[in-house]
């Protein structure tokens, strides 16, 4: 069914850039490479470096590509906090990416600005993994968002999935709506009207795909296949008196599950806050941690294809 491998030296800037055959080429080469010996896996990467530039924070997209590359046999180096680099002192984007391209075979970038890691792919002659800029798009969470959906409904298409929280300013919200598009499924977007989807986003494939819009859960929880929550993101908003009005509107807890479906799936790209309850963590319909484990695996599996053009 799948005989090129489309990720080869390949930059992932843009979930958009991917068709579904990629997308279901890189969930049936996740599910290949967990079936390696760690002899066989460590030989995708061996003598490879990855190298990483992290404006902004982050814990398991940063780990999750380090162990991914370790997992390969390969080595990580950068930066993932600019007070100790030479970005402090004034650097500019270009000059850090020209000197890091040097020294690897693959960068992972994370950068608020919009357009950052386009931007980066003109500059380095190594591929450009987008690992969030600004609020556009975070493609590799994108692709483990499907993946742990495929996983564990056993399918994409025909499901119900809710997409609450911040969808304004939820980079993750983005990346996978462009994904599903690729799908036939139902969305149902809960948001408070300030947090509401950007319309000029979406608007390219809104005509083409189910999506229906509200201001309250309780209003559509019993249809839902899959929750998919976010957190509000205060560090995005410009006016952190507009962040007090709306912080925790939407909490997830027992509650909720009595009027659910009996098999939702609730996943989260985390961090949470307050967001989800932790009584929910022990609950069979939490995913968000096995969607995190998830990650390191779908992460290999795309350095690998990413650094050999036939790996598997």
């Amino acid at each position: 069914m799948f005989s090129k491998n489309h990720f080869f030296g390949k930059d992932i800037v843009s979930i958009r850039d991917f068709s579904r055959n990629d997308l279901e080429f890189i969930f049936d080469s996740t599910d290949k490479i967990q079936q390696l010996t760690p002899e066989e896996k460590s030989e995708l990467g061996k003598g490879r470096t990855l190298g990483y530039i992290f404006y902004e924070p982050s814990t398991r997209t940063r780990m999750s590509f380090e162990a991914a590359m370790a997992a390969l046999g390969g080595s990580s180096i950068g930066i993932f906090d600019s007070k100790f680099s030479a970005i402090e002192k004034g650097e500019s984007l270009a000059d850090t990416i020209r000197i890091i391209d040097l020294y690897s075979d693959v960068i992972v970038l994370r950068h608020a600005r919009d357009g950052s890691s386009r931007y980066a792919a003109e500059l380095s002659s190594n591929p450009i993994i987008n690992a969030g800029s600004g609020s556009e798009e975070h493609p590799t969470q994108a692709m483990l968002d499907l993946y742990t959906i495929f996983k564990e409904k056993g399918r994409i298409d025909n499901l119900t999935i809710g997409i609450v929280g911040d969808l304004k300013y939820g980079r993750t919200v983005y990346s996978l709506l462009y994904g599903l598009k690729n799908y036939h499924v139902n969305v149902h977007l809960i948001s408070p009207p300030s947090l509401a989807i950007r319309k000029e986003s979406i608007f390219e494939f809104e005509r083409i795909m189910n999506i229906n819009h509200y201001d309250y859960l309780d209003d559509i929880i019993p249809q839902l296949d899959v929750l998919y929550v976010t957190r509000i993101q205060k560090e995005r908003f410009p006016d952190t008196q507009e962040y007090e009005k709306v912080k925790g509107t939407y909490r997830i807890d027992e509650k909720i599950l009595d009027d659910a479906k009996i098999d939702l799936s609730i996943m989260h790209p985390l961090p949470r806050l307050d967001e989800i309850s932790h009584t929910i963590d022990n609950t069979k319909n939490a995913i968000y941690f096995k969607q995190a484990a998830y990650g390191k695996e779908l992460r290999s599996a795309l350095l690998a294809l990413i650094l050999n053009e036939d790996p598997f």
